[in-house]
């Protein structure tokens, strides 16, 4: 009776973004702890990730098929050498995307957690 809520695009997506604002953070303190590692490439997320969500949201049908997308982890690519060592992490960076990340995780941390407010609200008639 209840799955509906769950299987609605706009909470499935918030959910997918989570779950890749996660494994983001991981990968920016992966990144940050070998800052100092020769040869360390860095990691991020696979661009992958963001074109399969367009596209599933674009074909209408991302909540039925919302478990097919997994972000995955990968290094990064375009990311260029910065020290003689061959290390790629730039920690500048790296604290950057680390407080973008953050920003990201609350926002969809409150999105999710609104969607499960309303839902114990409408069984229970009370907010809290």
């Amino acid at each position: 009776m209840i799955d509906p809520i769950f299987q609605t695009d706009n909470y499935q997506l918030a959910r997918k973004l989570l779950d890749a604002s996660v494994l983001r953070q991981q990968a920016i303190a992966t990144n940050i702890a070998n800052a100092e590692t020769p040869g360390f490439r860095r990691i991020d997320l696979s661009p992958d990730f963001a074109t399969q969500l367009k596209a599933r949201m674009a074909a209408g049908d991302f909540a039925k098929n919302a478990d097919a997308v997994r972000p995955q982890l990968i290094v990064d690519p375009m990311a260029r050498t910065v020290r003689p060592d061959g290390n790629s992490v730039e920690l500048e960076h790296e604290l950057m995307s680390m407080n973008h990340n953050a920003v990201q995780h609350d926002f969809l941390s409150e999105i999710v957690s609104n969607n499960l407010k309303r839902l114990k609200l409408a069984i229970t008639g009370r907010s809290m």
